[in-house]
């Protein structure tokens, strides 16, 4: 198995992320309890029990391009018929939704890029509601910026962020930076699973669990000023 796979195999999720995310995110863009939803680049599904009972009368469809996150998520939800899931891109499927979800995942096609494709895919009244890596203060650490510059040169501050959402057509209902439980949400499990990982890893497993390793290091020690913005966004 691919090393990066064979880490976050098993994993809950793929995204910093909780529950409280997607209650704010129903509740801010004003989604009906009948929604019609696009959990975009899923993972094994974090998402989909939340996203379920927000819109109680509603419909998901989970697409990811790993087959694996998407066996799993029609294990998790084998015999419910509200959901559907797919390994597919999540750029094909055509809606219309009332909610596109993207967890952590719309950067893959870009923000402004990825909000003018799904924007004739929306229902009347649809929103895409996506969180992006942000920085939370005006003047983040140089040492800092250079750092996550290498692997997320596009990334800016919360203004930046809706100056791309407007960009692409849209307007801000509302942003919510995401708070320390729904990182350790992430990170917790994964370091559970790099410990687990270690004994008799190989030299390429090494390096992916390393990296992650200084992944996870890097945001307990700067949270302060990096973080997920998530943000809730309309067809203007």
């Amino acid at each position: 198995m691919n090393p990066f796979f064979r880490l976050h195999s098993g994993l809950p999720r793929e995204a910093p992320g909780d529950r409280a995310s997607v209650d704010w995110a129903f509740t801010t863009g004003n989604v009906a309890r009948d929604a019609k939803i696009l959990d975009a680049g899923c993972g094994p599904g974090a998402d989909i029990a939340a996203l379920l009972e927000n819109a109680p009368a509603g419909e998901v469809l989970a697409v990811d391009l790993h087959a694996p996150f998407i066996d799993a998520v029609k294990a998790r939800w084998l015999d419910e018929p509200r959901v559907t899931a797919r390994v597919q891109s999540m750029d094909e499927p055509e809606g219309p939704f009332d909610l596109v979800w993207a967890a952590g995942a719309l950067y893959f096609l870009g923000i402004e890029a990825g909000l003018r494709h799904f924007r004739p895919h929306l229902a009347p009244g649809g929103v895409v509601a996506f969180s992006e890596l942000a920085w939370l203060v005006d003047d983040p650490a140089p040492g800092l910026v250079w750092e996550m510059r290498k692997e997320y040169p596009e990334i800016g501050g919360a203004e930046a962020l809706q100056a791309r959402v407007m960009a692409a057509g849209y307007d801000i209902c509302g942003l919510r930076v995401l708070d320390d439980a729904a990182w350790e949400a992430y990170y917790t499990p994964m370091e559970a699973r790099i410990a687990a990982l270690r004994p008799g890893a190989d030299a390429d497993l090494i390096n992916v669990l390393n990296a992650a390793g200084e992944e996870i290091a890097l945001w307990r020690e700067n949270r302060d000023q990096l973080g997920y913005i998530l943000a809730v966004a309309r067809p203007a």
